[in-house]
């Protein structure tokens, strides 16, 4: 639930990035009564830092799965050998049982 709410959120900010994007130009009136046009081209601080912080979350993302992929793995080696060593002393004691009966 956690993976797909933070892709519906980079999503999200991503649209919201790109649509900075195109060229505004706005006109302002100041006091004397002169005009100034402003042309504004690229992305504001605002659509750079979401897009900064979509870029965060898809390594963000991407980190926490390779450590859930690696601790998987620690698991199961771990599982591996302490089921092999209980076997081998499982066997162990079973021969010493075999032996005393005898």
């Amino acid at each position: 639930m956690k993976k797909v709410i933070l892709l519906l959120a980079a999503c999200a900010f991503t649209t919201v990035s790109f649509a900075q994007t195109t060229p505004t130009t706005e006109v302002k009136v100041r006091d004397n009564g002169t005009k100034k046009v402003v042309t504004k081209t690229g992305k504001t601080n605002v659509g750079q830092a979401l897009e900064n912080t979509t870029d965060a979350a898809g390594n963000l993302a991407s980190d926490a799965g390779h450590a859930v992929k690696s601790g998987a793995k620690k698991a199961a080696r771990a599982t591996k050998r302490t089921s092999l060593k209980a076997s081998r002393k499982l066997k162990k004691s079973t021969n010493k049982m075999e032996a005393k009966t005898e």
